[in-house]
């Protein structure tokens, strides 16, 4: 045996206080958990004993096992340590219910007679019950990180053992008390309501991701007595940092994350029950859970759904447009200083982000290239059919490609005149198609903002369907399809019995004000549900079987990470190599190349390899794999998964847009006449901090990366029998999300230079990018974003 795993095996050490304890708590719990299973099965199932268990043996091997020993030689085994301690073996103790199993399993007598009255005591009741406060969790929890976190304490118990074990302790027992109120493990009762424990949870992981950064993006020691100490294997003192903070930062937010997106999830789908619930209660859950009808809200719903309120809101919108596009012909070419290098790349996009995540589609509610066409088509119409063959994404995703492209090649942020002719040529473009052309073949076969839309709306928490499906089956007029005398109907050709999801809908409301029964509503729905089916949609067919639409959510998804690199410095680089290497001083065309690859050949590459390990598992693994023969389709329908990823990557790099480019309005605002000349500087910006800025990008982040596997799992669920075939069809995709993710980590961590803004205008000094700061003296609250704070990206 060589030297280091004798090492490691003489490490293990007895720890006879622990060690007992952990075992007497095991056989106590498993006494009392048998008895209580015999009573009541559906409460106690045996997961919740294999929980309590592992989490006891995580704690022994968290204090006992090398890993204690070699945390003082190691950050990142510390960090390990500590992640066991706090946000494994805690939750896992508690999802075993442990309380009345313990009762249960002591002496009756003992538990009565001297427990009993002790347990019953008001003051103590009273003192628990506040213990176990969400606020007071939370704060103990936050307390117990940060303070043996900061360099002196760490270091302190690091060179004294008794010291060390009180840390434990500490992590431990505030772990135990900030699980509780998100276990609640039976019997306990929630003092919040349950939706509260997702903020609770993403306040946490936002307080771990800038403890995270902190030790990811120091330049020097946060704790200088691991650089005193002998170094294994040659890693260096920094280099061990940098992996504690990695390793804090990714799978400690997915403890976090991953409850916090289970918990959404339950409460947005009536279906899913808790670890908590007893399955006996699912159809009383499912009841007080009905998803609600957002146009049945007093006052508020009548004002939405009212053509009067929509026009009014495309009036509004039509009248920004046109202001952008005089200004950008007439105003001055500084970007900054006009409304047409402000509005459509900096408020507009980052809008439109938060209206998706927040609402839906709420750009086509109030788009003004539809109000215009509206105009017009009371003038003129020719109403031909649109041809049969175009009836498809594909001229959309050209376009869209296009588009994505186009803004860097030709600088579309900079460039006021070219902005305007973009949208003037919108409006030109919509109206003669649909003047021309039936219904909305604008909107549905070539708008590429509408199928960028159409695509990240798949996970937008609202979604237009029928109340009852009893009311539609008796329907013989199909008003909400064909129209009547007080609205026109779905011009997109969606028959609402028939309709699925979000794919195609422009919210515009017409079916709703069109349907006789009021028997359409806007209702509520789990985000990324509609990604996990496959029914028949009507005007769409089975999204399995829609290669087009396939490619539509690839390109979407693939573009929103590719156009935040694009930006960064060392895809600059890459670019002026490329440039080099074919001899061609043309930097649009490596530009046009760096697109060409991420836009098509590496998601192309990245699907096929995918479809191949799928065809590979559904023609082997057949006893788990329903449909084997149907590989292409089931590959299609795991692509979709990608979706909320990619969603997610847009939301991050377009807020960052807007919050670092609030500032941007000021110059603008400084043309006015009244401000011009009055020694008022308007100005607006980000006060949160750059760190706080970094910590919401990755955030958003995670999230999608969460929700992205979580689909993508539920959909190899209703394909795959048995788990081992799931697992293999998911495994491919879920390597392409990671890589995705890891890549959008990478782009907002790279620094940029700033560009769109005031800083760029002539005479300005060209901004340096900012890097990470550090300073060891305080409790570490100097991270300044690796990127500009102004607009950069």
């Amino acid at each position: 045996m060589d030297n280091g795993a004798l090492a490691v095996l003489e490490s293990w050490q007895i720890r006879p206080v622990l060690m007992t304890a952990a075992a007497l708590a095991c056989i106590v719990y498993i006494r009392g958990f048998l008895k209580l299973r015999r009573q009541m099965a559906a409460r106690f199932p045996t997961w919740r004993l294999a929980a309590f268990i592992g989490g006891q043996a995580t704690l022994i091997v968290a204090v006992a096992s090398p890993l204690d020993a070699f945390s003082s030689l190691l950050l990142q085994v510390h960090m390990i340590q500590h992640l066991m301690l706090m946000l494994i073996a805690p939750p896992l103790i508690l999802m075993g219910a442990p309380a009345i199993p313990m009762l249960r399993g002591l002496p009756a007598s003992f538990a009565q007679q001297s427990l009993g009255p002790f347990l019953k005591w008001p003051a103590l009741r009273r003192f628990w019950n506040w213990l176990v406060h969400p606020v007071t969790a939370f704060v103990a929890f936050s307390v117990a990180t940060w303070t043996w976190h900061i360099p002196a304490p760490y270091q302190f118990a690091l060179r004294s053992p008794g010291w060390h074990q009180v840390e434990h302790i500490c992590f431990f027992v505030s772990a135990l008390l900030f699980w509780f109120p998100v276990v609640q493990p039976w019997p306990a009762k929630s003092v919040w309501p349950r939706w509260a424990m997702v903020p609770y949870l993403l306040l946490a992981d936002v307080q771990n991701m800038f403890l995270s950064v902190v030790l990811t993006f120091s330049e020097r020691l946060i704790y200088p007595i691991y650089g005193a100490v002998p170094r294994l294997d040659g890693i260096s003192a920094i280099n061990d940092q940098v992996a504690a903070g990695a390793i804090m930062w990714v799978p400690g937010s997915m403890f976090f994350l991953v409850p916090a997106i289970g918990i959404a999830a339950s409460m947005l789908s009536p279906n899913l029950v808790g670890w908590n619930a007893a399955p006996v209660r699912i159809s009383k859950v499912a009841e007080r859970s009905a998803p609600r009808d957002f146009l049945r809200i007093p006052a508020i719903g009548a004002i939405v759904r009212s053509l009067y309120f929509r026009r009014i809101v495309q009036t509004i919108v039509l009248i920004v447009a046109a202001a952008v596009i005089i200004d950008g012909f007439r105003g001055p070419g500084a970007s900054p200083l006009n409304l047409a290098g402000v509005l459509p790349w900096i408020y507009w996009r980052g809008l439109l982000v938060i209206g998706l995540m927040a609402v839906g589609n709420l750009f086509c509610f109030a788009c003004p290239f539809t109000l215009a066409r509206d105009l017009v088509r009371r003038v003129v119409r020719v109403d031909l059919a649109w041809p049969r063959r175009l009836r498809t994404k594909w001229v959309a995703i050209a376009l869209l490609g296009l588009f994505f492209c186009a803004y860097e090649v030709f600088g579309l942020w900079d460039s006021p005149r070219m902005t305007a002719s973009l949208i003037a040529g919108y409006f030109a473009a919509a109206i003669a198609i649909d003047v021309l052309f039936s219904g909305a073949t604008f909107c549905k076969y070539l708008c590429p903002i509408g199928q960028f839309q159409f695509i990240q709306s798949a996970i937008s928490p609202l979604e237009v369907r029928a109340r009852k499906a009893s009311i539609c089956a008796s329907c013989t007029t199909h008003d909400c399809l064909r129209g009547n005398e007080s609205s026109r109907g779905c011009e997109l050709e969606l028959f609402m019995p028939r309709k699925a999801g979000n794919l195609d809908c422009t919210l515009c409301l017409d079916c709703v004000r069109a349907c006789p029964h009021d028997n359409i509503g806007l209702f509520g729905v789990a985000p990324g549900a509609d990604l996990i089916g496959d029914p028949v949609r009507s005007s769409i067919g089975r999204m399995s079987r829609r290669p087009d639409i396939v490619a539509l959510a690839m390109i979407v998804v693939f573009g929103g990470f590719a156009g935040a690199a694009a930006m960064v410095a060392p895809v600059a680089d890459w670019e002026t190599w490329l440039g080099r290497v074919i001899g061609i001083d043309a930097p649009r065309l490596t530009v046009v190349a760096f697109f060409a690859l991420t836009l098509t050949v590496i998601p192309i590459a990245f699907y096929m390899l995918a479809a191949a390990v799928d065809r590979i598992v559904t023609r082997r693994v057949t006893p788990g794999v329903a449909n084997r023969d149907n590989w292409r389709e089931i590959s299609r329908r795991f692509a979709y998964a990608l979706i909320p990823l990619g969603f997610a990557m847009w939301t991050a790099h377009l807020m960052f847009h807007l919050l670092t480019g609030l500032d941007s309005i000021g110059g603008v605002l400084s043309r006015v006449p009244f401000v011009e000349g009055s020694g008022w500087q308007p100005s607006f910006s980000w006060s949160a901090g750059s760190a706080s800025l970094l910590n919401l990008e990755l955030l958003i982040l995670d999230v999608g990366l969460l929700l992205t596997l979580y689909v993508a799992w539920r959909i190899a669920r209703t394909i795959a029998g048995r788990l081992r075939a799931a697992a293999a069809l998911v495994a491919p995709w879920a390597a392409i999300a990671i890589v995705l993710y890891l890549t959008g980590v990478w782009t907002m961590v790279q620094p940029m230079p700033m560009r769109g803004t005031m800083n760029m205008m002539p005479g300005m000094p060209m901004p340096m990018p900012v890097k990470m700061s550090m300073s060891t003296s305080t409790v570490m609250t100097t991270v300044v974003r690796p990127v500009s704070m102004m607009e950069g990206r």
